[in-house]
């Protein structure tokens, strides 16, 4: 008897080899010399002092510190020259609140390096914001390559000798008077030599100081 064929079987696709899964893109490692640098600007970023824009009310008067070492030009060297021009200043913020003083404005005149560092008097603008020609002086100390004539990017003011107080009223005399609370200067990180001042502020310094000058 003839054996039975058998039913041909359905042939068994061959087994597909197991995809390999992409292993997730590794971060590429920090050096410690990257690490040091980002640790240290989000560091500074949480310590830099956030100032909002000043604006100015039609007719206000606004209040300032300026902050200048005194063996570079100080309060006794406005005194002498009786106004005299603000330039140097290149730190955009410090600019942007040059730009809004107007005359009249009232300055803080701070002694910075020094020792004690403080508020040694105090000035006033006379002329609003124009450029600062410093910019443009290859021989000049703040000359900045980058700048030029059609756009410059730095502004000086005319500053005015108001008074010189008899004695420096430090930042540590800031630092400790409850009612000086919040003024920029006594904050910490604070190294803008711009700065606007509280009109309640400034009348504090002032009588800290036995100044002359009043604000009503």
């Amino acid at each position: 008897m003839a054996a039975k064929k058998k039913a041909p079987g359905k042939k068994r696709a061959p087994a597909k080899a197991p995809s390999k899964k992409k292993a997730p893109a590794k971060a590429p490692k920090k050096t410690p010399a990257k690490k040091k640098a980002a640790k240290k600007t989000a560091k500074t970023a949480a310590k830099k002092p956030v100032m909002p824009p000043i604006t100015r009310r039609k007719g206000q008067t606004l209040y300032w510190l300026m902050k200048s070492e005194p063996d570079v030009y100080s309060i006794h060297d406005l005194e002498k020259a009786g106004s005299d021009e603000w330039e140097g200043v290149r730190n955009y913020q410090a600019r942007n609140f040059m730009r809004v003083m107007a005359e009249g404005d009232l300055v803080l005149f701070y002694h910075s390096n020094a020792k004690p560092s403080g508020v040694a008097g105090v000035a006033k603008i006379v002329g609003g914001a124009r450029p600062d020609p410093t910019q443009f002086d290859p021989d000049a100390k703040y000359f900045d390559p980058k700048s030029k004539r059609e756009e410059p990017r730095w502004d000086l003011v005319d500053v005015g000798f108001v008074e010189a107080f008899d004695e420096v009223l430090s930042l540590a005399e800031l630092k400790a008077d409850a009612k000086l609370e919040g003024m920029h200067v006594t904050r910490k990180g604070m190294r803008i030599s711009v700065t606007p001042v509280d009109k309640a502020h400034f009348r504090r310094v002032l009588k800290l100081a036995d100044a002359k000058t009043k604000v009503s």
